[in-house]
């Protein structure tokens, strides 16, 4: 079965994961895929990722984070999606509670965060918002 939202179906793996006190989540690799999840890394939401083999193709492995019992992702949703597309100026990126949460920006400079593409001073596809 094709899937129509790869991204939105990591974002669903990580956010299922965590509600059921996982240690750590399994999603086919791509490119697109490990670029999110190296932001979420430097951005202190997950511990970390690495590829493995799963059967005939290649998967990663998520490993989760909790704080105090706690997910240290308490919501993640896609703001661009198959069907309605969103794009944003650096000037214009959207700003997560204040800044207390992240938004993933899809740049021609990479994935980024919200604050890495405004320093950079470029915007793009706005992905998704964490916190």
């Amino acid at each position: 079965m094709a899937l129509t939202d790869p991204l939105g179906d990591l974002l669903t793996r990580i956010r299922n994961g965590q509600r059921a006190r996982k240690d750590s989540v399994v999603s086919p690799a791509s490119k697109l895929r490990a670029r999110v999840l190296d932001v979420l890394q430097r951005e202190g939401y997950i511990r970390g990722y690495k590829e493995e083999a799963l059967g005939d193709h290649s998967g990663l492995r998520i490993e989760l984070k909790y704080f105090e019992g706690q997910p240290a992702i308490q919501h993640v949703a896609r703001v661009s999606k198959p069907g309605r597309r969103v794009y944003s100026g650096s000037k214009e990126l959207p700003r997560v509670r204040n800044g207390l949460g992240i938004t993933i920006v899809s740049t021609p400079k990479g994935v980024l965060s919200d604050a890495e593409a405004r320093e950079q001073n470029v915007g793009g596809e706005v992905l998704a918002e964490v916190f």
